[in-house]
């Protein structure tokens, strides 16, 4: 992508503009709040949809990755899954669908995810990403059962430098259909991160794909996040094409499979309750798909490693 540009940016907002024509169908509610800016429920106090889903995961990447569900027969429980494919995958992922923007007030509490934070660029991780765009309007994701209060979006605004009018906050609870398919559509992700974690160079990935089994959603908190998690720790499978050694590829690809972390085996609401709740205590090389596989170009080898755990998704999924 050109740096400079806003394409993310004006991207992500027309799949929104797209989403508020189509409301009805998507059963979402659109409203306007108290600054002017947009807000568009999509599974806190209306039903939502799959569809929605599908349409704030391809927002969250500004355009730059497709989204569709699929279907996986290995599954005999849960045979409906995600795909996420694209061509820019860094900069769709990391450099905008990475929910790594905290937006908290007082009782209120959010990471924001979207391209408007390629604008606001408050995050340690992009003194790595060098990507920047200047956007005359933005979308901000939010995994949040209540629209954002004013607070937050005037520290959106500042950060952006957008003014609330221009700006679209697009919000679904963990516990939702839309919310659920949007979260499991961080399938890859979730993979770019770990490379990252493992130092691996970023400017290497070219192309990636990844999938994870749908979750169904559920009403209590901790279940529905269990669940989103564990589709994509023990079902989850991603495959990246690289430039560089393939030794490089080889061990990318021993290291990236989340059953390499010291608390793979149990489900995750399980692993949650024993740290007390502390997101942060868990070993983080635990976020990871189940499954890898990594195409080195330079040589066309392909390493692969992994496994999905069919067993525990059961048990998890149930």
């Amino acid at each position: 992508m050109k740096d400079g540009s806003a394409f993310l940016n004006e991207t992500a907002h027309r799949i929104v503009d797209d989403m508020v024509r189509d409301a009805e169908r998507l059963r979402i509610a659109v409203t306007e709040g108290s600054l002017g800016e947009r807000l568009i429920d999509a599974g806190a106090k209306v039903q939502g949809s799959i569809e929605a889903g599908l349409k704030m995961a391809e927002a969250s990447m500004g355009g730059l990755a497709g989204v569709s569900a699929v279907v996986d027969r290995a599954l005999s429980k849960w045979p409906f899954g995600l795909e996420v494919r694209s061509s820019q995958p860094v900069l769709a992922c990391l450099g905008s669908q990475y929910a790594g923007w905290n937006l908290s007030e007082d009782k209120y509490f959010a990471m924001g995810s979207g391209p408007a934070r390629l604008l606001a660029r408050v995050e340690p991780l992009f003194s790595t990403l060098p990507y920047r765009e200047t956007a005359s309007r933005s979308v901000v994701m939010l995994e949040a059962s209540a629209p954002p209060p004013a607070a937050i979006v005037e520290k959106v605004s500042k950060a952006t430098n957008l003014a609330p009018e221009n700006l679209s906050f697009v919000y679904a609870p963990t516990q939702s259909l839309a919310g659920t398919v949007q979260i499991v559509a961080r399938v890859l992700e979730v993979a770019l991160h770990k490379a990252n974690d493992l130092k691996f160079p970023l400017e290497n990935i070219v192309d990636g794909i990844a999938s994870a089994p749908i979750p169904a959603p559920h009403p209590d908190f901790m279940t529905a996040m269990g669940r989103t998690n564990d589709a994509i720790i023990y079902g989850g499978i991603a495959q990246f094409f690289v430039t560089g050694p393939a030794d490089e590829a080889r061990e990318l690809a021993e290291k990236m499979p989340s059953r390499a972390s010291r608390d793979y085996g149990q489900p995750f609401a399980q692993i949650f309750k024993q740290f007390n709740g502390d997101f942060y205590a868990i070993d983080p090389l635990l976020f990871s798909p189940a499954e890898v596989i990594v195409t080195a170009l330079e040589t066309g080898e392909t390493f692969r490693k992994g496994g999905r755990d069919l067993d525990m998704l059961e048990k998890s999924l149930a």
